[in-house]
């Protein structure tokens, strides 16, 4: 019986390494597409937008890493190649839908998204529209996986 809860300590602590590191690749492209310093706008200057872009970036890949966890048929080496590999694949298709809706739409969308007029206490709406996206992006993924 320890055994079994050491191996599940194990891979708790393996898929969270997994996981983290996918969120922080996911923080990486927030940071990358949109002007100036996440940190910054989000932790210092309290910009909303900016907010809302990377907590549902994080949490679309909370939700691939957890499909992936669950559908993982108790074999860790298998689960943590397809946390990997899916969690990656959510990331590029969330940056490919990201610049199509760039593309469509008018101005520059990282731009807009992290817009500070109104000191950054304002959500624009196009920042709705690229959070939608990312879910939706992340729930086909995940079913996807499944």
């Amino acid at each position: 019986m320890n055994d079994d809860i050491l191996r599940e300590i194990g891979a708790t602590f393996a898929y969270g390494a997994v996981g983290i590191a996918l969120m922080a690749l996911g923080y990486l492209v927030v940071e990358v597409t949109t002007p100036g310093r996440l940190g910054k706008q989000i932790w210092t200057e309290g910009n909303r937008g900016a907010a809302l872009l990377l907590a549902v970036k994080l949490f679309g890949i909370g939700m691939i890493v957890t499909t992936a966890i669950v559908t993982s048929d108790n074999d860790l080496g298998a689960g943590l190649v397809d946390t990997a590999v899916f969690g990656a694949i959510g990331i590029v298709l969330m940056v490919v839908s990201f610049f199509l809706l760039d593309v469509i739409t008018p101005g520059r969308l990282g731009a807009t998204l992290v817009d500070v007029d109104g000191g950054g206490t304002a959500i624009h709406p196009a920042g709705w529209v690229v959070a939608a996206a990312d879910l939706g992006v992340a729930a086909i993924v995940a079913g996807a996986v499944s």
